[in-house]
């Protein structure tokens, strides 16, 4: 038995591991702009309003409404993956895409809002510090590796190109 727990584990630290720390690097370079980009909805009277009914809620139906918009996405993506196994890939793709960018920007402000009451249940807050403390471990193990940097680096020299460029064209076409 120990030999099989042991098995699971290398499997999930060299194939899993990767695609989950890809996955939560993308939604914390996501997380903060997406909130934001939903703050500016708050500022709508109806928008307020239901934000405030949902500050005010109890701690479990916090918990509904935190994970209402995660099950509701759940079948869009499905139906994206079905259109990628009709050969409608560029659409799936889209979808996924989509769908994901709306879910982490919905998710990532009804968190904002119900964060608070959550945090009163001492099971959820339990868990959302340990996985938070985990989270933060593998995004900095991710940020502190070879590749992540050279990308960095090669990111920051493109952006300094592409702005020499740009003045560089702007100049010429005054």
């Amino acid at each position: 038995m120990k030999f099989l727990l042991r098995l699971v584990r290398t499997l999930f630290r060299y194939t899993l591991t990767p695609l989950v720390a890809l996955l939560l690097v993308f939604e914390e370079w996501g997380w903060e702009p997406l909130a934001r980009w939903m703050d500016r909805l708050a500022r709508l009277p109806i928008w307020s309003h239901l934000e405030r009914m949902v500050r005010r809620l109890p701690p479990y139906a916090a918990l509904l409404v935190f994970f209402v918009p995660m099950l509701t996405l759940l079948p869009i993506k499905l139906l994206a993956f079905y259109w990628i196994s009709k050969g409608h890939a560029l659409l799936g793709l889209l979808v996924v895409l989509a769908a994901k960018l709306l879910g982490t920007a919905v998710v990532a402000r009804l968190f904002h809002l119900t964060q608070p009451a959550l945090m009163r249940l001492p099971w959820f807050s339990r868990l959302y510090l340990r996985w938070k403390a985990w989270k933060d471990e593998l995004i900095a193990q991710v940020r502190n590796s070879r590749p992540w940097r050279i990308a960095r680096a090669t990111s920051r020299s493109v952006r300094q190109v592409s702005r020499k460029l740009l003045e560089t064209l702007r100049q010429a076409f005054r």
